[in-house]
């Protein structure tokens, strides 16, 4: 069948806020008040960065930073959430900063929302204040692997859902073609159904299941693809549940470290490996930097009414940087309306009425509003 093909529809003739929560990181406030300086010079007047946290602590970290950017200002949130508290008590801090900076966004005096911050609660607090897109089952977290093919391979979903039905697999790969048509620039993006085998008997029930609702739908479905295919590139969007995606995502992030470790060894063993090493010392950095999280900065939760983007607890400035471009481009491109518009019309489709003449994309004609029971 047709894949989709998704019409870009920017603003770009407006400034954009974002909410960044500088508490309850492993990296500390300094390292992600840097990262939102760094955005915002990059940005200059196209963003509004507001640094959502403790008063006085961030102004305690603004006043060392020469030239301040006159669009970063301060919202105060005289509490955080500690990275071991679960995503029930960090719903209950309503004045922690991950409350407050999702209030901001859900009263519209923010359009996204970054955080380092608790990923349970950063989850959890995304969909209780903000909500789901009309019509999507289950929101999903998004990474994004590097291929050999110079772009990356999307995943979804990598923790947000543990235990999935067909129509939440199914609803992961809509969600994940609208990103990487939009952000990415994939011309009908082609989704994989990860599996233990690319043959179409191979696989859970849940698996085989889901693999009907892609094939009786107009996403540019290739069928099943197995882990090694995700380095690979050989999908754009590679869908799993979130316990699988979890697992394939922490295993990547220790390819970089197992790398390096294992390079030191061997330059260690005598001269020549050394000299070697000192040579191939531009390849083996732009290596390293290929399974470099900070990259891309965090991982956006699909399928909120909104953007979050939640990072890595540990991330770097440039990392941070990276999240708030990530979340300035998600808004210019209105990610969670392409995703609203595609199941509104879809479900019209179903229902008789020939939505698709009001755009001039090619829509899905699948109705989602009656398969949550497969």
């Amino acid at each position: 069948m047709p894949g989709i093909t998704y019409k870009n529809m920017n603003t770009n003739d407006r400034v954009i806020t974002i909410a960044l929560d500088v508490m309850g990181a492993d990296a500390g406030p300094g390292s992600i008040i840097e990262g939102g300086v760094l955005a915002a010079r990059e940005l200059g007047d196209k963003i509004r960065l507001v640094l959502v946290g403790k008063d006085e602590i961030i102004r305690d970290f603004v006043k060392a930073v020469p030239n301040m950017p006159s669009t970063i200002t301060i919202e105060n949130a005289p509490h955080a959430v500690a990275m071991s508290d679960n995503a029930t008590e960090g719903i209950r801090k309503k004045t922690s900063s991950i409350a407050v900076g999702l209030a901001m966004h859900k009263e519209g005096r923010a359009d996204a929302f970054v955080s380092p911050g608790n990923t349970g609660a950063v989850m959890a607090s995304s969909l209780l204040i903000l909500g789901r897109v009309e019509g999507i089952v289950r929101p999903a977290i998004v990474s994004f692997f590097p291929s050999v093919k110079g772009y990356p391979t999307l995943v979804v979903d990598v923790g947000a859902n543990v235990d999935c039905k067909p129509i939440h697999l199914y609803q992961f790969g809509l969600m994940g073609s609208v990103y990487a048509s939009l952000i990415f620039g994939r011309t009908s993006p082609k989704i994989g159904l990860l599996s233990i085998g690319e043959e179409r008997s191979k696989g859970n029930e849940q698996v085989i299941q889901t693999r009907e609702l892609y094939e009786n739908s107009e996403l540019n479905f290739i069928g099943h693809v197995e882990g090694r295919d995700v380095l690979n590139g050989i999908a754009d969007v590679v869908v799993c549940d979130g316990f699988v995606g979890n697992v394939l995502l922490k295993f990547a992030e220790s390819i970089e470290g197992f790398l390096t470790t294992m390079l030191r060894r061997q330059v260690e063993t005598n001269i020549f490996s050394r000299v070697g090493a000192t040579l191939m010392h531009p390849f083996l950095k732009r290596l390293r930097r290929t399974f470099d999280y900070a990259e891309y900065g965090g991982a956006p939760l699909l399928g909120i009414n909104g953007v979050s983007i939640i990072c890595h607890g540990s991330s770097s400035p440039r990392a941070i940087k990276n999240a708030i471009l990530a979340a300035f481009n998600m808004v210019r491109h209105r990610i969670s309306d392409n995703i609203r518009e595609e199941l509104v019309l879809s479900n019209g489709k179903q229902n008789g009425r020939d939505d698709t003449k009001s755009n001039n994309r090619n829509r899905i004609v699948r109705t989602l509003s009656s398969l949550d029971e497969q």
